[in-house]
């Protein structure tokens, strides 16, 4: 092989790295595109979760915190009825007893009334 020859050689093979080359530019430049897409796909998402952040914590926490305070509230008022409850029954109970020995003794001061006459 003559110099001519491998020197033709050598510059059809640089010719076909710089042709490779330049695809490999072009794949890069396609990525560096895509890389850029995601980042800026992924600032969306992190403004999103900054806000749903801060709405849980601005609004959502404060909601449940009131219902949980009135709920407790609800719960101290029917305790409170619940013990009143109970003291009406107790006094149905003994208005009942009580009736029961009035008529008792209306009776018995009948019957006596009776034997005097």
């Amino acid at each position: 092989m003559t110099d001519s020859e491998k020197l033709d050689l050598l510059l059809s093979e640089m010719t076909g790295m710089k042709s490779e080359m330049q695809s490999m530019k072009s794949e890069m430049q396609s990525m560096k595109s895509e890389m850029q897409s995601m980042k800026s796909e992924m600032q969306s998402m992190k403004e999103k979760v900054t806000g749903i952040e801060l709405h849980l914590e601005n609004v959502t926490d404060w909601n449940i915190k009131l219902l949980a305070e009135n709920h407790s509230n609800l719960v101290d008022k029917f305790n409170e009825s619940v013990k009143t409850a109970d003291k009406t029954a107790l006094y149905e109970i003994h208005v009942r007893m009580l009736t029961d020995k009035v008529d008792k003794l209306s009776k018995e001061v009948s019957s006596l009334k009776l034997r005097m006459a």
